[in-house]
């Protein structure tokens, strides 16, 4: 069986999923835990213009709702952002911090 990874939420990222309605973020839950255990979720699409091997996890339950998370690090599952889509194309502002933690993690990791 696969060891399950932590979860390492970047930044504000944990606040942000508690602020989802609550079938969203036990929603969301179930989706990461699936990653944990090295699973693809249920619904999700590659995010490469964050950088490699970053994914959006897309939850659609009373709105939008997207967890972006890097899983190929050995250390973790990184939580890189959370938030409710409010249209259809994922802001720049979302993108631009997901980018942001990405970067700063890519440092910390030495990678």
């Amino acid at each position: 069986m696969n060891r399950v990874k932590e979860i390492e939420f970047r930044g504000s990222t944990l606040d942000d999923l508690r602020a989802f309605p609550q079938s969203a973020r036990r929603e969301a839950g179930h989706q990461l835990d699936l990653v944990q255990r090295g699973l693809d979720p249920d619904d999700w699409k590659p995010m490469s213009t964050i950088g490699s091997g970053v994914r959006e996890i897309r939850i659609r339950d009373a709105g939008a709702f997207r967890v972006i998370d890097v899983a190929k690090f050995e250390e973790a599952v990184f939580v890189l952002h959370c938030f409710q889509k409010k249209s259809q194309k994922t802001s720049r502002e979302d993108l631009a911090l997901a980018t942001s933690r990405y970067k700063d993690l890519m440092q910390e990791l030495g990678k």
